[in-house]
């Protein structure tokens, strides 16, 4: 697949910093930088393995937001363990070890109380404002259908679907564009080790929680679930971090945890929280936060442990105040956003014939994964055309608004036209009935899947009796809304993909099970059609979003049943690998399209030349070595002083941008240090005061005079990084690579002297040739 995005220079890294060109002028009108060292030559790996490099830069990647381009930049998740950090944790005593691990704890049980809440504040809004809406729009029905008409409720059912969008539109495409969606591709990132600039901020989670409540309410063919994973993720970050860089406001609270290494795993166990607060399923939170992008497995035995107590919390605090709202206080029979119902499964009808049955008819649900490969490869070009045409503010919120007019357009129009009507009877509950041109005592079932919201949609689906819904009704249903909500994914408002995925399913399933019970008409119970449409939204779901062993256990946790485990699983690995031979999911593909350099599991390639500083570097060399917006380097190997030649220089550690910048705003130089005895030494927490939004080093003044100092690295360098030898097969670097997940990965030789930096966009960015042999240069980008 293409990629249609343009690659932009950046002048420094920094989440805030702004966009400078390239005849950006450097500090103090100095001429073109002059790098110290600079590595370049061919490496002789293993000739089963030698791949193409480019010279790239891993500061960061370009990443369209609808109408802004921003820059991604990799996470440093290897603790720099130089002379601060460990004389820090020297003086540090057995007790404050322990209250570090008490404050995660706390941490995690906050993260959990707040998503949940969140989740809670969700819940009762749209249930609120989507009751009064249908309940307008349905008197409007009744009053129009006897005296004619309808043509009024029809305006009245577009404008208000469209009021609402807009106005859910307006504050994603005018004040946060990164809100749009669901999040999930962003959360996704950040597990893999990328950052997208604002996905973590106060602000996007208020744009993301008022905006998926407008979406929803406004009728398109979203959910909730999805967004709460990103709040989730928010909430960790800011929570973790003791302090807002949104409000400005310190309360020196977790300070020892401002650092990419902890933040990452506590946005882990807050996505695992997010996917509790959906759909009620604990465990499944916590293998969606592995599955999705974290690339620590080796942290699964403490972390993960830290992440399921955060889901549980979360899942608590949301039953615990939905209960109350009800009027049933400690009833938590409300686990999540969306509640399937309980699946009974009836024994005595389990017998041998079918489970033939069942595993014959898994083999219609490789349509999961067709289905789920058409749906990707539509959205993916509609993302193209949006990228291309609509990129501007007002053409993202008219187009918003003109789905919107559309979907209620199409929902009463499929209504109006249906002579799809069933009983009214007392086993059935449906929340808003509509007559319509139905008898007496009747009602439409077509309006039962469009005149709802969709969670409430899918449990129709799943629970309602047989004979509810006649074949055509839920044929011209799964065709409608199947083309309605690939329209809407993409839009610049906040919404999901798993509840209108599962609906779409649950449709065909239903419909699939209906057939089916026509052909054995002896023995109905072979296929109730309840359950084939819990299979169906399985497969449309694993279809469309490609996971397997998370969506696994968060159906069976949604459904309160373990007898639907293996059918779930077969289908969804089924979906995945029918839909992996067409088309990627529907996630990566806007990772990609969004030219993010994503660490799949797969080994691609690497990159030239390394920039390296000496142990005691000139000031005005690395000020123009950071300056460069040709080569803006995140990671720079330290050497050992040689003199000028060709030949590389011996590792003494890794030292990173972030931490040169912060020398050169506090005048760390060693001219400095010698005239004034009573200067003050750095310590870490001037490091974690200015994460994450580190100053551009177009905001540090150097004099001329300071240009000619002397700055000395040792003490903050990361004397231990990660290296590798040069004869170091690729899949070995790889793993390496992406199961730490390192962002730099140094290339030595046998005398310790560099050859080589790997880094994050270098192997993110290139695949396998067809002959998987060619020459291998390494390089820094």
């Amino acid at each position: 697949m293409a990629n249609i995005t343009k690659k932009v220079s950046w002048s420094s890294r920094g989440d805030d910093s702004g966009l400078v060109g390239e005849g950006t002028p450097l500090l103090n009108g100095s001429e073109a930088p002059k790098h110290s060292r600079q590595v370049s030559m061919v490496a002789n790996l293993p000739s089963q393995l030698l791949l193409p490099l480019l010279p790239e830069e891993d500061a960061g990647s370009c990443f369209i937001s609808h109408s802004k381009v921003t820059l991604a930049h990799s996470l440093d998740y290897d603790n720099i363990e130089n002379q601060l950090f460990l004389e820090e944790e020297r003086r540090m005593s057995h007790m404050s070890f322990r209250c570090l691990e008490i404050s995660r704890w706390v941490i995690c049980g906050l993260i959990g109380i707040l998503t949940g809440l969140i989740a809670c504040f969700i819940d009762i809004v749209v249930e609120k404002l989507a009751g009064l809406k249908y309940q307008v729009i349905k008197e409007s029905i009744l009053k129009f259908t006897e005296v004619g008409g309808l043509s009024v409720s029809l305006i009245l059912w577009a404008v208000l679907n469209s009021t609402f969008v807009m106005v859910g539109a307006i504050i994603v495409a005018f004040i946060e564009p990164i809100a749009a969606g669901s999040g999930i591709p962003q959360i996704k990132c950040y597990l893999n080790g990328v950052k997208i600039p604002r996905v973590v901020r106060l602000k996007t989670l208020m744009v993301k929680v008022f905006g998926v409540i407008c979406s929803v309410v406004g009728g398109l063919a979203v959910g909730k679930e999805g967004p709460m994973i990103h709040s989730g993720a928010v909430v960790a970050a800011g929570v973790s971090q003791g302090r807002s860089t949104s409000l400005k406001r310190d309360f020196k609270i977790f300070e020892y945890f401002r650092r990419d290494t902890e933040k990452r795993d506590f946005v882990s166990a807050g996505a695992a929280a997010g996917v509790s607060a959906a759909f009620g399923a604990p465990v499944g939170g916590v293998l969606f936060s592995l599955e999705e992008g974290a690339s620590f497995w080796n942290q699964i035995t403490v972390w993960q442990i830290k992440s399921f107590f955060a889901s549980m919390i979360s899942t608590v605090t949301l039953n615990f105040f939905l209960s109350i709202y009800h009027g049933k206080p400690g009833d938590l029979s409300s686990p999540g956003l969306i509640n399937f119902g309980r699946f009974e499964s009836d024994v005595r009808n389990f017998d041998t014939k079918q489970c033939l049955v069942y595993f014959f008819f898994l083999f219609l649900f490789c349509a999961g994964g067709l289905l789920g490969a058409l749906f990707n490869v539509l959205n993916y070009w509609l993302t193209i055309f949006r990228i291309r045409y609509v990129h501007r503010p007002c053409l993202q919120v008219m187009e918003a608004m003109l789905v919107a007019a559309v979907t209620a357009t199409v929902s009463f129009t499929m209504i109006y036209f249906s002579n799809d009507c069933q009983p009214l009877g007392p086993e059935h509950n449906e929340e808003y009935p509509l007559q319509l041109f139905c008898a007496d005592g009747e009602y439409n079932a077509m309006a039962t899947a469009f005149f709802n919201t969709p969670e409430r949609s899918v449990r129709s689906l799943f629970h309602n009796q047989p004979g509810s819904y006649n074949p055509l009704t839920l044929g011209l249903f799964t065709l409608t809304y199947f083309f309605l909500a690939c329209w809407t994914y993409g839009l610049a408002v906040s919404a999901g993909v798993f509840i209108p995925s599962l609906l779409i399913g649950a449709a065909w399933g239903r419909l699939c099970g209906i057939l089916l019970a026509s052909f054995t008409p002896s023995n109905p119970n072979w296929a109730d059609p309840g359950k084939y449409a819990l299979i169906g939204a399985a497969a449309q779901l694993g279809g469309i979003v490609r996971m397997t062993l998370s969506l696994t256990v968060i159906m069976v946790e949604a459904t309160g049943n373990v007898v639907y485990g293996l059918p779930i699983m077969l289908v969804l690995m089924t979906a995945k690998i029918v839909g992996d031979y067409f088309e990627e999911g529907i996630y990566d593909i806007h990772i990609k399209l969004q030219s993010v350099p994503f660490l799949h599991w797969e080994a691609p390639v690497m990159s030239s030349p390394v920039i390296c500083f000496n142990r005691i570097e000139k000031v005005g060399t690395i000020v123009d070595t950071l300056s460069n917006t040709s080569t803006n380097h995140n990671g720079f190997p330290v050497v050992a002083q040689v003199s000028d030649s060709d030949e590389p220089a011996k590792l003494c550690g890794l030292i990173l941008r972030s931490q040169l910048i912060v020398l050169l705003k506090h005048k760390v130089f060693v001219e400095l240090a010698q005239s004034r005895l009573s200067q003050r030494k750095l310590q870490l927490k001037d490091f974690r005061d200015a994460y994450p939004r580190f100053p551009p080093i177009q905001s540090i003044h150097v004099s001329q005079d300071e240009r000619e100092c002397m700055m000395d690295l040792t003490e903050f360098m990361n004397p231990t990084p990660y290296t590798v030898p040069q004869d170091t097969s690729l899949p070995r670097v790889f793993k390496l690579f992406r199961a730490l997940g390192l962002r730099h990965l140094v290339v030595v030789d046998d005398e310790n002297r560099v050859i080589g930096l790997v880094t994050r966009k270098d192997l993110a960015r290139y695949h396998l040739g067809k002959h998987g042999l060619e020459e291998l240069q390494l390089a820094q980008t």
